[in-house]
């Protein structure tokens, strides 16, 4: 069978940092090729350079027997490759024939739009492929699944001989997915190649042809799906060694201050949990898996949908005021949008939570906040001299260490931290490790939501794991391991036991 694609010795860097190194990947024609690779392992990058967005450093790619060394957005795109990203992106207030059409109208010799053309070709491509949409209807209407096949239909309507696939059943029920690998199957047949990128080792296992795997920048294994295993390619995925030393002790635990009783909303379901005064529980899993959705609806950030959730022996049904009155703190994902107020000193970010709380009191004393602010720094060890001083003129990790102090400051008992390393280089995320064990020995209830199976190892007595919204596994400290609790993440686990190959 002959390659469509190949990249080789694609090297690429930002900065100081070395995002590829001599990397290589080969598409055959008429192939569906898994790209699989941990968070950061390069995987987005490549696929960047090879439809043009980003230059590369050295290398080389020839697509469909014709080599480039500077590729551009629009010379990929008349190549034949389509990039369908894992963020759907049609035109809400088109029609759905629009969409397929879009950029590429069909006009006749006055310039007048052949609207019935274009229909009666939108309704045969959907035949040929078994999908069912109506063409005049607007895309607005239409559900998730079917505006991911709109996608898909529309770069194959452009002549697509690659099409790029990220993670694109993240949205999809099971019928649905099985409706989309039948047509990529049908595709692949007529001589269409796809690059499937996903972490789920069952879907992997049912629609790929062949495999590469990337890890840290680097290429570490390729070859046919038939030849290798869920968890040899757990094992590519995050390697054998384990480099940090793991900073966890364990600690008394007292009486249960939370619980979740078949607590549901958007993104999880049927979540039953009871965690300890000065335990640390780690949710993970797959980016989308439901962990940090339902992180903040134990915040009130997200409605609850079902269930309830209980602090302290009382159920809380509110939005997030009603969870702070009762010692609940939330420290959020993406700090640059959830939680740092860029016209705000570093006091005023740090003292805000605590003013919401208090903001029936009519005067604010400044002496007060400056002497609190002079004790969570030491506490913490931000480095930051002036109060005054904007927030963004500390670095990622001290500007965390002040959103920590935001709600220390409120006395919360319950620490909820979504991804708290997140964006911070290796120094602070050892001390915010240290801190969060710390914060345990006071007696807080620590939960973090962290992708990083490392950083679980280091802080938690508990790891809980999920796949598509659902409890897959709850791991005691000694039985976390890396390359077990991403079998569970992936649900490699039910890949293995199911491989037609035995393996």
């Amino acid at each position: 069978m002959n390659n469509i694609l190949e990249m080789r010795n694609i090297t690429k860097a930002f900065g100081g940092v070395q995002a590829l190194t001599n990397v290589h990947l080969e598409v055959a024609e008429g192939e569906i090729h898994a790209l699989m690779g941990e968070n950061g392992a390069g995987k987005s990058t490549l696929m960047n350079i090879l439809t043009g967005v980003v230059p590369m450093d050295a290398g080389k790619i020839v697509f469909d027997k014709k080599t480039y060394v500077h590729p551009t957005i629009r010379q990929m795109e008349a190549a034949g490759i389509a990039f369908v990203h894992q963020e759907i992106n049609v035109i809400n207030d088109l029609m759905v024939y629009e969409n397929i059409f879009l950029n590429r109208e069909i006009q006749n010799k006055w310039h007048v739009l052949e609207k019935k053309r274009m229909i009666r070709e939108t309704e045969e491509l959907f035949e040929r492929l078994g999908v069912k949409i109506d063409p005049m209807q607007m895309v607005s209407e239409l559900k998730t699944s079917e505006k991911q096949l709109l996608e898909i239909c529309r770069s194959l309507h452009a002549n697509a001989k690659l099409l790029i696939l990220d993670e694109p059943t993240t949205a999809l029920s099971n019928e649905e997915i099985s409706h989309l690998f039948g047509i990529l199957k049908k595709m692949k047949q007529e001589g269409t190649s796809f690059i499937f990128i996903s972490h789920k080792m069952p879907e992997i296992f049912e629609i790929a042809d062949r495999y590469t795997v990337f890890r840290n920048g680097w290429f570490v294994s390729s070859g046919p799906i038939s030849e290798t295993t869920p968890q040899k390619m757990t094992t590519d995925m995050i390697g054998v060694e384990y480099a940090e030393k793991d900073v966890y002790h364990p600690r008394k635990l007292g009486d249960i201050v939370l619980r979740l009783n078949r607590l549901s909303g958007h993104g999880f379901s049927d979540v039953d949990l009871e965690v300890r005064k000065g335990e640390i529980v780690a949710f993970t899993g797959l980016a989308g898996c439901g962990a940090s959705e339902l992180m903040q609806t134990m915040f009130g950030v997200l409605p609850i949908e079902n269930g309830f959730v209980e602090v302290a022996g009382k159920r809380i049904n509110g939005r997030i005021y009603q969870f702070m009155r009762n010692r609940v703190a939330m420290l959020p994902s993406n700090r640059k949008e959830n939680s740092v107020i860029p016209d705000m000193t570093i006091l005023e970010n740090m003292q805000i939570a605590e003013h919401r709380l208090s903001r029936k009191k009519p005067v604010i004393f400044r002496r007060e906040e400056e002497k609190k602010y002079e004790e969570l720094k030491e506490m913490l060890h931000i480095k930051a001299e002036d109060p005054d001083a904007p927030i963004n003129s500390l670095s990622g990790g001290n500007q965390q260490k002040v959103f920590l102090a935001k709600w220390l400051n409120t006395d919360a008992d319950v620490l909820l931290f979504d991804n708290p390393t997140q964006g911070v280089d290796v120094g602070a995320k050892a001390e915010i490790y240290q801190l969060i064990l710390e914060f345990a020995e006071e007696g807080k209830t620590v939960l973090i939501n962290t992708l990083e199976i490392p950083e679980i190892k280091k802080v938690s007595d508990r790891c809980v794991v999920f796949y598509e919204g659902r409890v897959a596994k709850v791991f005691e400290h000694e039985e976390i391991d890396e390359k077990t609790v991403m079998m569970y993440s992936t649900n490699a686990v039910k890949a293995a036991g199911g491989n037609k190959n035995g393996k």
